[in-house]
C-alpha cells in the first residue's frame, strides 16, 4: 500500500520504523506536528517522527492545522491508500478522513472501548488494571470510537511506570499496525464496532493531577506516582516548595506508622506516611537540587521531627 504516516512523539517511532522495514508498504510522506522550541536555547526542534523521516529522505508535512486547504490538497496529490496514525496530536476532521480509500488506521494504547482519550496508559496504571493493550481501529469523527480491526494485549507489571508500559505497547503496537495493513491490502480483515458497554475515558494528565495526596492509601499513592512517571512527574510540597518524587515502594512490614505525609528518616531509607502503610521513597528532587536517591538527599538535609510532604 501507499501510506502517509501521521505521528509525533517517541512512542510513534517504532510504528513508523516497522512500516519502513515492511517491503509491501511504501511510506510516501509523514505528517507530524510543527517544529517546537525545546531546551534552554528554545531552538526549534523536529519531532521524533519527523527526524526519522528526514533520515530516510521522506517528505515531511507539518500543517499548523490538519484542516489547512494546502495540506488537504497535498494529501490528495499523494493519493495514499491508507493513513496510519499514532499519537499525531491534532484533530483530523471528516474532509481529511475521507481522502484515503482505506481510511486512517489509528493505534490507541488501550483495549477499546476502555480508556478513550489522551492518556490511556497513565489511566491503566493509576487504576491498577491487570491487563491493557493496544487497539488498531479506523478513525471516525467521534473520539476513539471507530470500529476495531484488532488488538494486542499486555500485562501491567506491578512496578510498571507509565513510561515503561508505553515503551512495550509501542513495540507490540507497531507489529499490530503492519499486520493490520497487510490484511487490509488483501481484504482478509473487517473492523468490528466497539461495544456500547465498558466505555471509559482518560483525559490528558496535567501537572496538578500529578500532585501526590498522602492522605490516600499507600497503594493509591504508589499507582499515582508510577502513572505520571516520567511525564508530567509526581510532586508534593516540602516547606512550601515543590518536591519531585520518583516511584516509591509500599513498606508493608515497616515497624513505624508515620502520619500521612510525615517523613521518617531511617538509616538506609526514607519513609512517608499514608492512610495505610508508609511508602519508601525512591529518587527525589528537592527545589534547586539535582535528582538523587532519597537516602542521599536525607543525609544532606536536616529533617525535623514531624516534617511533612503536603
Amino acid at each position: 500500500m501507499r501510506v502517509v504516516f501521521a505521528g509525533t512523539p517517541e512512542p510513534a517511532v517504532p510504528a513508523l520504523q516497522a512500516l519502513l522495514d515492511a517491503d509491501r508498504h511504501e511510506v510516501v510522506a509523514v505528517v507530524t506536528r510543527p517544529d517546537a522550541p525545546a531546551g534552554r536555547g528554545r531552538k526549534l526542534v523536529r519531532s521524533p517522527v519527523g527526524e526519522l523521516a528526514d533520515r530516510h529522505g521522506i517528505e515531511v508535512l507539518t500543517p499548523a492545522r490538519a484542516a489547512d486547504p494546502e495540506f488537504l490538497q497535498r494529501l490528495r496529490d499523494l493519493a495514499p491508500d491508507c493513513c496510519p496514525v499514532v499519537a499525531y496530536g491534532a484533530l483530523l476532521r471528516e474532509e481529511a478522513l475521507a481522502i484515503p480509500p482505506h481510511g486512517w488506521l489509528n493505534l490507541h494504547f488501550s483495549l477499546l472501548p476502555a480508556w478513550r482519550g489522551a492518556a490511556p496508559v497513565q489511566a491503566a496504571v493509576r487504576h491498577g488494571d491487570e491487563f491493557t493493550g493496544v487497539s488498531a481501529f479506523r478513525l471516525v469523527p467521534e473520539m476513539d470510537a471507530g470500529p476495531v480491526y484488532g488488538v494486542a494485549t499486555e500485562r501491567v507489571r506491578p512496578a510498571d511506570t507509565a513510561g515503561e508500559l508505553l515503551d512495550r505497547l509501542a513495540v507490540s503496537g507497531a507489529q499490530l499496525l503492519v499486520a493490520t495493513l497487510d490484511s487490509l491490502e488483501t481484504g482478509e480483515i473487517q473492523a468490528r464496532e466497539q461495544p456500547a458497554d465498558g466505555v471509559s475515558y482518560a483525559p490528558k494528565v496535567t501537572v496538578e493531577d500529578a500532585k501526590v495526596d498522602f492522605t490516600r492509601p499507600a497503594q493509591a499513592v504508589d499507582r499515582l506516582i508510577r502513572s505520571v512517571t516520567p511525564d508530567p512527574g509526581a510532586w508534593a510540597l516540602l516547606d512550601g516548595e515543590r518536591f519531585k518524587l520518583g516511584p516509591v515502594r509500599v513498606a508493608e512490614a515497616a515497624e513505624v506508622r508515620p502520619e500521612p505525609g510525615e517523613i521518617v528518616v531511617e538509616r538506609r531509607r526514607v519513609l512517608v506516611g499514608t492512610a495505610t502503610a508508609p511508602v519508601e521513597l525512591g529518587a527525589v528532587q528537592a527545589a534547586g537540587k539535582k535528582r538523587m536517591a532519597a537516602a542521599d538527599w536525607a543525609r544532606g538535609t536536616r529533617i525535623e521531627r514531624g516534617e511533612q510532604l503536603t
